[in-house]
């Protein structure tokens, strides 16, 4: 299944909505994570709050191809994309297992192919430096086989890269 995380708005949704499954609008009308750790323990995978991301534990976790596409904040996820991502925590277990010779929590979903994170905006060499670690060590943690960031000036060159 192929995910898209997406905070660019409706002006780009009939282009996002033609390379995916599933399309997660991060447009910050939702609550964020209440770090309760229920989606962990109390009902695994899904959240107490009941709005459209209750179950995004369970769509993130079921992506192979999960396509993360945010506005550069100083090297990192937009604030509406990580609260999604925060959200989807339930998609591991509170469990740790030895993997890639460190320790992380179990997959409760097992492994997936490719974590690929789109940035749009102005963004320096140590921005983008910070990205390409970070959605590498997204990649490991969630785990994804590899990672790949593509950096955009604007959102209007999207379907040439999606």
């Amino acid at each position: 299944m192929t995910v898209i995380i997406s905070d660019i708005g409706e002006r780009y949704e009939s282009v996002l909505q033609a390379h995916c499954d599933v399309l997660i609008c991060a447009d910050g009308k939702y609550a964020p994570c209440q770090g309760c750790f229920g989606c962990w323990t109390r009902h695994p995978a899904e959240c107490f709050m009941k709005d459209r991301l209750q179950q995004v534990c369970r769509t993130v976790g079921k992506a192979d191809l999960l396509t993360i596409v945010t506005e550069n904040f100083y090297g990192s996820y937009s604030p509406n994309v990580k609260t999604v991502l925060d959200r989807s925590i339930g998609l591991s277990t509170p469990l740790s297992t030895w993997r890639g010779k460190q320790m992380h929590h179990t997959l409760r979903y097992g492994k997936h192919r490719l974590l690929r994170v789109i940035v749009y905006g102005d963004i320096t060499k140590q921005e983008r430096e910070t990205f390409a670690l970070m959605a590498k060590r997204n990649a490991v943690n969630d785990g994804y086989e590899k990672s790949e960031v593509i950096f955009l000036n604007t959102p209007d060159n999207l379907e040439n890269v999606i």
